[in-house]
């Protein structure tokens, strides 16, 4: 995977490239949420590679990329998303984040709107984390840190993935993919990952400025970050469009992969016009 290195950190990312005979074609750039990496958007890249080159994000200390010293903030991570845009030279970009990557992808919309050509927040909040929530996102971070993944499994399974997906026997070898990758990921850095969005700042009171248009979808059955703050969200930005996925929770672009994909791939035609 190509490295990108900022502020003294080393940030990993995937790139298609261009789609064939479309040098000119507009970029994605995905941000992925906590616990994962750009793994959780290979379906949605598979749909729109052949119309748009995808670009994915490991945030710091998760998937490939390694921890960065000491700890960071969501302020840390948009300076690293934009320096990806720029380094790639490919601004405007449309900007995907689920999560964690929606709390970046809000910052970078409110704050240097001239990087993005639309956005997409999926799962996610324009909130700090609500205390009990962050209480317990500090425990099972020591937890894991001290241990490993497989005394939190559990807990963690049923506040990252909905009761559809969980309950399907298909599911399984997708959640153990997703178990073993966060079995070799250091753990310091994960914990760092888990700290910072337990520790995040709100953004509710920039989102109002967003210019870019801006599509907010979320599983109907997300515990993290239930509907009810997607609808805030969308109330906050100006022309936001508010999508709900059924038989989804907090992971919806693995939970549900296709509907999720042509929400997106729709989204992104309207945006782009005859352009794509």
């Amino acid at each position: 995977m190509p490295i990108l290195t900022n502020e003294g950190a080393s940030v990993s990312y995937t790139d298609s490239g261009a789609p064939p005979g479309r040098p000119d074609a507009p970029t994605v750039v995905f941000g992925h949420g906590l616990l994962f990496s750009g793994w959780m958007f290979s379906a949605q890249i598979e749909t729109l590679r052949g119309d748009y080159r995808c670009v994915a994000v490991d945030w710091r200390g998760q998937g490939a990329s390694p921890p960065a010293e000491g700890g960071y903030d969501m302020d840390t991570l948009s300076r690293d998303a934009i320096a990806l845009i720029e380094h790639l030279g490919v601004a405007p970009v449309h900007f995907v984040g689920l999560s964690m990557g929606g709390f970046v992808g809000q910052r970078i919309a409110a704050r240097r709107p001239e990087l993005l050509r639309s956005l997409t927040l999926l799962d996610t909040s324009p909130d700090r984390e609500e205390r009990s929530a962050a209480l317990q996102d500090v425990v099972l971070s020591y937890i894991y840190r001290v241990v490993g993944i497989g005394p939190v499994r559990r807990p963690v399974e049923k506040i990252m993935l909905g009761p559809t997906f969980r309950a399907d026997a298909r599911s399984k070898p997708i959640v153990q993919e997703w178990i073993d990758m966060l079995s070799r990921c250091d753990r310091e850095g994960m914990q760092q990952a888990i700290l910072a969005v337990a520790r995040r700042d709100g953004i509710s009171d920039e989102i109002g400025a967003i210019k870019a248009p801006t599509l907010v979808a979320v599983g109907a059955d997300d515990v993290p970050t239930p509907v009810k703050k997607s609808r805030r969200i969308a109330e906050l930005i100006p022309g936001a469009r508010l999508e709900i996925i059924a038989n989804a929770g907090h992971s919806s672009t693995i939970e549900q992969p296709e509907a999720v994909s042509q929400l997106l791939a729709g989204f992104l035609a309207e945006v782009d016009g005859p352009e794509t």
